[in-house]
């Protein structure tokens, strides 16, 4: 079983009483959480990179760091601390807001958040971090028709190699929210894998196109972050 970590902002986190504060994590409690996994011995891995011991391929002590939204701050809080631990992660970026900002939050209460640019985008793959996709505009999949579903599944992809000249792999559903059709659509696009968020760990007989993460919130200590991501018991299957 394989921890694959779900994070969406690092930096400091908005006043009391903001919805969603707690999606942000603290800078120095994520530079605490990657040194904990570094002294037990684990990897941490880009989806890229962790699909040959998710095939089973591969065997180690790794786990999964991803990112999503592509906030700016994780490029400036996270990436140093990725680079000094030698690990690998996955940002999944949404295509039609590159420097821009978290619009589908908004109606939520929810501040503005920057978003990386294009040229952030190429600097975050430069460091050797992955890109990955989230759609074009972040938007519910299984709620509009078909046709628009796998436009902004297929052609996200299509818009970020064109921008990047190289491929992209993963992809991950906006909210979570998937259906067999939606899942259909992400590998008929070409990616090899896509997150939800479905609360556990991955285990060998979970499709690579509807793969659980660990949350990492806020208000996640070091005691909890680890007993979620070490702890077969903490395998508990709910959708955040």
């Amino acid at each position: 079983m394989i921890p694959v970590l779900m994070y969406h902002q690092i930096g400091e986190p908005a006043p009391k009483g903001t919805p969603y504060r707690g999606l942000t994590v603290h800078p120095k409690d994520f530079t605490r959480q990657m040194a904990w996994m570094s002294r037990f011995g684990y990897r941490g891995l880009s989806m890229r990179d962790l699909m040959p011991y998710l095939a089973g391929h591969a065997k180690g002590k790794v786990f999964g760091i991803t990112f999503d939204d592509g906030y700016r701050n994780v490029l400036q809080n996270a990436l140093p601390v990725l680079n000094y631990y030698g690990f690998t992660s996955t940002n999944y970026f949404v295509v039609h807001q590159l420097d821009g900002g978290n619009v589908w939050d908004y109606e939520k209460g929810i501040p503005h958040s920057d978003l990386m640019s294009l040229e952030e985008m190429k600097r975050w793959a430069a460091a050797g971090q992955e890109v990955g996709s989230h759609t074009l505009d972040h938007i519910h999949l299984p709620a509009v028709s078909p046709e628009i579903a796998w436009q902004q599944v297929r052609q996200s992809k299509l818009e970020l190699e064109r921008l990047l000249g190289f491929e992209v792999s993963a992809f991950c559903y906006p909210y979570g929210d998937e259906t067999p059709e939606v899942r259909a659509m992400a590998e008929k696009a070409g990616y090899t894998n896509a997150t939800t968020t479905v609360r556990g760990l991955v285990r060998s007989d979970d499709s690579l196109f509807g793969l659980p993460r660990v949350t990492v919130a806020r208000s996640t200590n070091i005691v909890r972050f680890l007993q979620k991501c070490l702890t077969r018991l903490e395998d508990k299957r709910r959708r955040d």
